[in-house]
């Protein structure tokens, strides 16, 4: 369970949410996330995929180590080496040997169970070896929906106007400036080398506040965000991206819930 719980955190992480953010946009509440994340409780199989559809990523390998998790839980993974045995009843001693037909059905059926207890071996051992990659699970009947490949899922010109999250570019990306508000909420500029994109984020606001990024004498090239409610507030809030080159200035501006002054500010790519 402690790989589960490893991938389960990654995960929670790269959404940007708090557990009071994650109660509110899933089925279960703060309380239960912060047992799941903390391996104190196996999560519902949904959990885990609800986890990987916020966080962007294929529900492969994540679903393959919750079923390992859980085959454990309940015993099924559970092995009776090192157990005594049970005492029984001597056998009477047999007065002739078995008919050759009964001796056969016994052999035939010693060798089922081998065949059957390689086979099982076999799948244990297959997804216990499962990459730490974000490879989606063979076995898994969504497999050919959910696979996505390593890395990024677009560049340049392809990523305009896309989300840095579902397309796997907010992963490591660098900050270009920063910026905190008069009334608190932080800003940042952030830019990923291998979409050839940036894009703006604020947290810490209210209700209600805007973001906006521009790329200043390149029309179509601004986007928005809002602090559309308090489980917004309490994580990150993120624009859509904008292809920009080595060298390109970009401008994020951030106008306050209520009306008040707008702020803006520039930053370089580098």
């Amino acid at each position: 369970m402690n790989q589960l719980t490893s991938a389960l955190r990654e995960l929670r992480t790269a959404t940007g949410l708090s557990l009071a953010a994650l109660a509110a946009k899933t089925p279960y509440s703060k309380s239960s996330w912060e047992r799941y994340l903390n391996g104190k409780t196996l999560p519902p199989r949904e959990a885990v995929e609800e986890l990987c559809r916020l966080a962007g990523e294929p529900v492969g390998r994540c679903v393959a180590l919750w079923e390992i998790a859980e085959a454990e839980a309940s015993g099924r993974g559970a092995t009776n080496q090192g157990r005594p045995p049970t005492a029984t009843a001597a056998p009477p001693t047999p007065t002739s040997p078995p008919p050759v037909q009964e001796q056969r059905g016994v052999v035939t059926l010693a060798v089922l169970a081998s065949v059957c207890a390689v086979a099982v071996t076999a799948v244990v051992l297959a997804l216990l070896l499962l990459p730490d990659s974000r490879a989606s699970d063979p076995l898994s009947p969504t497999a050919a929906t959910t696979a996505a490949p390593d890395g990024p899922g677009c560049h340049g010109a392809a990523c305009e106007g896309r989300s840095p999250i579902a397309m796997r570019c907010a992963a490591q990306p660098d900050t270009v400036a920063q910026h905190r508000t008069a009334t608190g909420a932080w800003m940042e500029l952030r830019h990923s080398r291998e979409c050839g994109t940036t894009w703006a984020r604020t947290w810490g606001g209210h209700t209600g506040d805007r973001i906006e990024l521009s790329v200043p004498g390149r029309a179509g090239a601004a986007h928005g965000a809002e602090v559309g409610n308090a489980v917004d507030a309490e994580s990150y809030v993120y624009t859509l991206m904008a292809v920009t080159a080595p060298g390109t200035v970009v401008r994020a501006c951030f106008r306050p819930a209520g009306g008040g002054k707008q702020e803006c500010f520039d930053g370089r790519v580098h």
